[in-house]
């Protein structure tokens, strides 16, 4: 043994480090020599014998093994002076949002198809699913969103739309990934829950949480069988509504429900309610519920009513569409609309055109740009910016358009156009505009993304704090154009609610900027969607935008946006746990990035720094990221930027607790809660990094202020609604408690925070959390489930490849066992 007395002091860390001392008196050795014979650097040795950082265990089994002395007297004396605490987590979950309805707005003037609506409402209830299908036009959307409608309070656990695209002029369907991951979004599915990658696994993610939810979803517009087969159910009660041109006869487990063109009296029923006349009894009298001098028009002339019908081909958008002339034409015949039908060329262009000739210049203009918009739905901002007019003048042309059944309007802030009616407007704008204007609409377009989503990303403080935090440092889009408005997001639900709602679009723009060579669009977009990737969307596709990105800032030979895009792709790798890769994207951006003294290249340099700390802690360092954090925070002062500071402290104070340097934690953590931040929110992560480093770091000496430290982080994380979080508070509140003697509470904590974790599917993040709880177990009496537990993090450590996590297995293995020796690492780098 080292020693058969002990030498008891203040601090079990200069405790450790006097008995540390007389390992090397007994060696003979001075610190050069003693470090390499030992196998550690003689600076981190130094600092050791210094009582300046705790070292990790295997380095004190490796300087015992060298003096030929049983390391296992020293283990209580390094246990209290190092005091680990599990690492805090990289990233949150966003806060849970109610019951999602994303349906569109039910048509108010919904007319017949009563045999229809009542074949579909059964398939749903013998099968839970149906296939609709129909010519363009014929209303399979509008029986769909109806249906789905009346079914909604059946299915309170989700109401989902999506278009799949799969018939739309100038644009790829929508493809099974995508489609996936932004449903499983809209249920509110933790990003770690979802597949990383394969369609299989999405696919079989989908239907697990469909199959444990009553939800209704409506699949629009799918081009065949097998395109829509990944998105369908397994067992369980929700109901899925598909709507397709074409018959699915690849889907034989799937009822259909065949569309044909409206009746002569449901089309003449439906004329008259789109064009404001009374249906019912006192349809002839002349009255109804329109502009009052228009009522009765088809009524009186019902002959030339049915000329409509049937120049409309019966189909009920076309209907929809000369209604909304007459409505608006008071002064109108219903021969006057006959003889302004007769020009078209067939039924839908018949009506179509029609209603495109009332419109100003201005108004049919911004209609043909709106065949240029490459996702599904879209806001005033968004035509304002497309058209480059004022907010008010666009939200005004919008509601012309929509009175004109050009556009639809699925809820209270967002248009959509029918297919039709967009392939029409796309190719009236071929037609009509110039190249050069089509061009600078679709530049405008990707700028009001661009900005749009920056300012979004700003409200988002999931990741570095420098990113928006700090109004002096925005994430400042440098491609095209301010657009004349954006929205403004007073929170970061609200932001994250815009992301949400825009995801389907951003990914449109990213590709249209791609198709047009817009190379600068692309290096950004990617940039400032990267918060919401992380939190919905996966990792699996973050890769593959930044990998087509950093395509694009190699073409535009910029080294300030090239070091970016492989510092971000590094952290997409990172996160999707490619290590090597990731480390080899950090050295790609650190030979590019400028090493210039103004603030936005210090701001780079720090976020680069911080991302490789995370990766070599991650590889079972300590010092070096110590070291890194430390590097990072002088950068965020240089810069004066006092949110990344605190981020960097905060997590400088949790390296140093791993180290067992508690006082100098507790101080760091003070400091980095005392920092004024422009705007702070409390559940800002590093906020909570600091405040849970705190309450673990004074827990032996002030149990009372540690206890409240803690539980106010829990609050915090609870109410920000952000799992990760929750969990990470819980163990490291069981960690305080255990050092408190509370071994109870201790075990309940730990209980909880896995809990999380299992209902999360966090397999990976567990290795940051088994130790700690394992150590309260062996210390609260239960010592085969701390083994267990060990062995748990030792199986786990090794498949992530993290060596020190793997030496603390071991080590705990054999604490609990007794038996040091076979378990001991023979170098303490392994």
């Amino acid at each position: 043994m080292v020693s058969e007395g002990r030498t008891t002091t203040a601090d079990p860390a200069e405790e450790l480090a006097a008995r540390l001392r007389a390992v090397q008196e007994l060696s003979g050795l001075g610190v050069r020599a003693l470090a390499r014979d030992s196998g550690l650097s003689s600076s981190s040795l130094s600092r050791y014998l210094a009582g300046q950082t705790v070292p990790p265990w295997p380095a004190v089994i490796a300087l015992c093994r060298l003096v030929k002395r049983d390391p296992r007297p020293l283990r209580p004396v390094w246990e209290r002076a190092s005091n680990p605490l599990p690492a805090p987590p990289r990233s949150s979950r966003q806060v849970h949002f109610p019951p999602r309805n994303d349906l569109p707005r039910d048509t108010p003037d919904f007319t017949g198809r009563t045999a229809d609506l009542a074949a579909v409402l059964g398939a749903v209830e013998d099968h839970r699913i149906v296939a609709i299908d129909g010519m363009a036009g014929v209303g399979k959307t509008c029986l769909a969103v109806h249906a789905a409608h009346r079914l909604a309070s059946d299915y309170p656990d989700a109401q989902l739309y999506v278009d799949l695209h799969g018939f739309t002029d100038g644009r790829e369907p929508l493809g099974a990934d995508p489609a996936l991951r932004s449903l499983l979004t809209a249920l509110d599915v933790p990003s770690e829950r979802v597949p990383l990658e394969g369609v299989e696994q999405l696919a079989a993610c989908w239907r697990a949480e469909l199959a444990r939810r009553r939800a209704v979803v409506v699949i629009d517009n799918v081009a065949d069988a097998e395109h829509v087969r990944p998105l369908l159910p397994g067992a369980g009660d929700s109901a899925v509504l598909i709507t397709s041109r074409n018959r699915l006869v690849g889907l034989d487990e799937v009822p259909p429900v065949s569309l044909d063109v409206l009746s002569p009296e449901e089309s003449a029923e439906l004329l008259r309610r789109a064009s404001g006349e009374a249906v019912g009894p006192d349809a002839g009298a002349g009255t109804g519920t329109g502009t009052g001098t228009n009522a009765g028009r088809l009524a009186r002339d019902p002959e030339s009513a049915a000329e409509v019908a049937r120049l409309c081909g019966n189909l009920p958008l076309a209907l929809r569409l000369a209604g909304a002339r007459l409505r608006h034409r008071p002064g109108w015949t219903v021969g006057i609309l006959i003889e302004r039908m007769a020009d078209g060329t067939d039924e839908f262009d018949t009506a179509l055109a029609m209603s495109v000739r009332q419109l100003d210049r201005a108004q049919a203009r911004l209609f043909r740009l709106l065949g240029l918009l490459p996702g599904s739905s879209f806001d005033e901002y968004l035509a304002a910016a497309l058209a480059d007019i004022p907010l008010r003048t666009a939200r005004a042309m919008l509601e012309d358009l929509l009175d004109a059944h050009l556009v639809q309007q699925p809820s209270a802030d967002r248009y959509r156009m029918h297919d039709l009616v967009h392939q029409h407007a796309r190719r009236a704008s071929e037609q009509q505009d110039s190249d050069a204007d089509r061009a600078r609409a679709l530049e405008r377009l990707l700028d009001y993304y661009v900005t749009a989503a920056a300012a979004a990303d700003a409200a988002m403080p999931f990741l570095a704090p420098s990113r928006g935090r700090d109004s002096r440092f925005p994430l400042s889009p440098r491609a095209g154009q301010s657009p004349i408005a954006v929205p403004e997001f007073a929170t970061k639900h609200a932001a994250f609610a815009w992301y949400a709602t825009e995801y389907g679009n951003l990914v449109g723009a990213f590709e249209a900027a791609i198709a047009i060579g817009a190379d600068a669009h692309a290096c950004e977009l990617p940039r400032v969607m990267r918060a919401f990737f992380a939190r919905r969307c996966g990792t699996t596709h973050l890769n593959v935008l930044f990998e087509r990105s950093l395509a694009a800032a190699e073409r535009l030979a910029d080294p300030v946006r090239l070091a970016e895009v492989h510092s971000d792709l590094g952290f997409a790798r990172y996160n999707a746990g490619r290590m090597a890769e990731a480390a080899a994207e950090y050295e790609a951006a650190a030979s590019l990035m400028s090493q210039g003294t103004d603030a936005q290249s210090l701001l780079q340099q720090a976020e680069l720094v911080m991302r490789r700390a995370y990766l070599r802690w991650d590889e079972g360092l300590v010092d070096e990221p110590l070291d890194l954090f430390h590097q990072a925070e002088k950068l965020y002062a240089d810069a004066d930027c006092a949110p990344g500071v605190a981020h960097a402290r905060a997590y400088e104070a949790w390296a140093l607790l791993q180290l067992g340097r508690r006082e100098e934690a507790a101080d760091l953590a003070r400091a980095a809660l005392a920092m004024a931040v422009p705007n702070p929110d409390p559940a800002w992560p590093p906020a909570l990094a600091a405040r849970i480093t705190l309450g673990v770091a004074i827990a032996p000496d002030h149990p009372e202020e540690a206890a409240d430290h803690l539980h106010q982080a829990l609050i915090l994380a609870r109410e920000d609604g952000h799992t990760h979080n929750e969990a990470w508070c819980l163990n490291c509140l069981g960690v305080a408690q255990r050092h408190m003697g509370r071994y109870e509470e201790a075990l309940a904590s730990h209980e909880q925070a896995f809990a999380l974790l299992e209902e999360l599917f966090e397999e990976h993040w567990k290795i940051h959390f088994l130790d700690s709880y394992a150590e309260t177990c062996r210390q609260a009496g239960r010592p085969d489930q701390a083994l267990a537990l060990h062995r748990e993090a030792l199986d786990l450590a090794r498949s992530l490849g993290n060596r020190q996590k793997e030496a603390l297995a071991r080590e705990g293995i054999a604490a609990v066992s007794g038996d040091v020796s076979p378990a001991l690492p023979t170098d303490p780098s392994q």
